[in-house]
């Protein structure tokens, strides 16, 4: 895809597939429930690191975790846990791993009780109050920071800079 020459955000830098990633699809609601669960899995497992490293990683995890099926992640076993931790295109770390697995079964729970973790998760307006929601679900790996990340990249908040091309396409897309 041509990536666009115009004025974006200042943290996306020279970084050709973070500036693909945010011409595309930083900020643009997400409501479909395997895109969120995608979001999910990549923003808990950022905790700590950039965004960068993780977004360098995410084929490693598509393929790894099955096309970010939640269903199938929820039913990793303990073999494949350990095939996990040894593969370096993604993030070998066996807390982040688990809460992956650990989550994709409350996504499948929210699913069931909501009819779809969309309807469930577009009902929140601020990070603080979702994260201790996620949490009292025992959601791991999701605290208040994470969670405003997942908000931003799902395009449940705009903070597109007001001077990016991104700002005013992102506004309308939210109506």
């Amino acid at each position: 895809m041509k990536i666009s020459e115009q004025t974006r955000c200042g943290w996306v830098g020279d970084d050709a597939l973070m500036q693909e990633y945010h011409d595309i699809e930083w900020g643009v609601p997400v409501r479909d429930d395997k895109k969120l669960f995608e979001f999910l899995v990549l923003e808990s497992a950022q905790a700590g690191l950039s965004w960068r490293t993780i977004l360098h990683k995410r084929q490693g995890y598509k393929k790894l975790f099955a096309g970010f099926n939640p269903v199938k992640v929820a039913k990793f076993s303990k073999k494949y846990l350990a095939h996990l931790l040894k593969d370096s295109g993604i993030i070998r770390n066996r807390l982040k791993i688990e809460s992956a697995i650990n989550n994709a079964q409350r996504f499948l729970e929210v699913q069931k009780e909501f009819g779809s973790f969309t309807k469930y998760v577009w009902q929140f307006k601020d990070a603080k109050t979702l994260a201790t929601d996620l949490k009292k679900r025992q959601f791991k790996f999701l605290g208040e920071t994470t969670v405003y990340a997942f908000m931003q990249a799902v395009g449940m908040v705009n903070d597109h800079e007001k001077i990016c091309f991104r700002y005013k396409e992102i506004n309308i897309f939210k109506k």
